[in-house]
């Protein structure tokens, strides 16, 4: 069967089975005979928001060490030969809320490729030459973005975005907890977070689901549960902004970037907000609209985005543009008028979202016609939200109308606490005469001298 054109949860559920085992362990199996090869990818719900600061960027250092030496493949890259021998590309990536891990090869090396993931998965070693070798491969990492200027810009942005929890949302973490990173550090994430019952497992491909099932219990079934990662360490709320921030950053630019931040809604606390967030991001982002024709068409601004993120501990709502730097303030000021409108009656019409839905639904269905690009969607919801929130999600999209996404505007976003970054050259913020107090204070109308008219 192909995936759903469409991806209703009508049609999802057509194509898409689920199992969970005595254990707890999520199985969820996707059947697309169009090519003969599957992925299996395991998602965990563990990233940057389970680090407190003495563990800040070893949720990634383990994924480094993820495919590393473990009970089935004790030797040093005894893993990656099986995998070239099985004719698997493999790989892990590590988010704020969920690291995943994943093959994709012939399908008829499944059944091979699920145990070695699930030697991995259950009984890994943390050699001590290996972390050591790997310790200096994500260094590495951290000096590459270190180099680039928006690496610190984004983090001070961070920093005040989430007061306290910066470690919680730093996925490369903190140079020193790198570089003293222990076995035992590692064992004590597994013992945590690596347990079934936090744990997804996603096949997807040339598959049979029945027979995909009876391998997940032969290999995973008496993996033993573990205690809820969270009940005895929930992660800490994020505290609330109280009051407008700016940051300047300074890099040899020639353009002006801008980035305004604001909290935005928890996909578990408020799920209807995110729904209504994607077609509000896309329908401001849509050439021609009201909002594109005020800030770009007009010359004020080279380009401008809106984006929100989707987590459960409270993704970001993003404004971000570049201006020429003679052009910033009235930039500012122009972008502030329009945003102040974002909550009015008429700001949005249905027609215009109609378009804008149609563009979403195409886009997750043309997603879903590559399989293994599906699995690393299907692990993302399954981590930030659950199942439910995938398999419904272009219905729910669908229902959204002008007043929700006012009504959004109202409650995240016009008058609500922000955070101003600006990234410029030292040139460019000499001749401005540009400060923090200033950007913090952008958003209201002022009309004394140095500030925004």
């Amino acid at each position: 069967m192909a995936p759903a054109a469409a991806q209703s949860r009508a049609e999802l559920e057509k194509v898409i089975r689920r199992r969970v085992l005595p254990n707890g362990l999520e199985v969820i199996v996707v059947e697309n005979h169009g090519v003969p090869l599957a992925t299996v990818e395991v998602d965990v719900k563990n990233g940057s928001y389970t680090q407190p600061p003495d563990y800040a960027g070893l949720a990634h250092m383990y994924e480094h060490m993820f495919f590393k030496a473990s009970q089935q493949f004790p030797a040093p890259d005894q893993f990656t030969q099986r995998a070239t021998e099985l004719g698997a590309v493999f790989n892990g990536t590590t988010q704020e809320e969920r690291v995943n891990y994943y093959m994709t090869l012939p399908a008829d090396s499944l059944p091979a490729a699920m145990r070695a993931v699930a030697s991995a998965l259950r009984s890994p070693l943390f050699r001590a030459d290996e972390l050591a070798r790997e310790k200096e491969v994500v260094l590495g990492e951290y000096d590459r973005q270190e180099a680039n200027p928006a690496f610190g810009f984004q983090n001070e942005l961070t920093k005040r975005l989430y007061p306290g929890q910066f470690s919680r949302k730093n996925i490369i973490g903190d140079r020193q907890v790198i570089r003293t990173v222990t076995p035992e550090k590692m064992r004590e994430i597994q013992k945590r977070y690596y347990v079934p019952n936090n744990t997804a497992l996603v096949v997807t491909g040339d598959v049979v689901p029945d027979s995909v099932f009876a391998w997940a219990e032969r290999w995973y079934g008496d993996w033993a549960k573990g205690a809820d990662p969270f009940a005895d360490a929930p992660i800490p709320a994020i505290p609330a902004l109280t009051a407008d921030e700016g940051v300047i950053a300074e890099a040899g630019v020639s353009a002006v970037t801008v980035l305004v931040q604001w909290q935005g809604p928890s996909v578990r606390r408020d799920r209807a907000a995110t729904y209504t967030a994607d077609v509000f991001s896309d329908a401001l982002n849509t050439p021609g609209s009201r909002f594109q024709r005020k800030l770009v068409d007009s010359g004020l601004w080279q380009g401008v985005a809106v984006n929100y993120y989707t987590l459960d501990q409270v993704g970001p709502i993003t404004i971000s543009g570049q201006a020429d730097p003679a052009k910033l303030r009235e930039a500012l000021a122009a972008l502030r008028d329009e945003i102040e409108k974002l909550d009015d009656p008429g700001y949005f019409s249905a027609d215009e979202l109609v378009a804008v839905k149609a563009q979403r639904a195409m886009e997750s269905a043309l997603g879903a016609e590559r399989t293994s690009g599906l699995t690393h969607t299907i692990g993302f919801w399954w981590a930030v939200a659950d199942l439910d929130y995938f398999m419904g999600y272009v219905d729910e999209m669908a229902k959204q109308t002008p007043a929700d996404l006012q009504g959004y505007a109202a409650k995240y976003i016009v008058g609500k606490p922000r955070i101003t970054g600006v990234l410029l050259s030292p040139e460019d913020r000499a001749a401005l005469k540009l400060t923090e107090a200033e950007l913090a204070g952008v958003w209201k109308k002022a009309t004394a001298a140095g500030v925004v008219p």
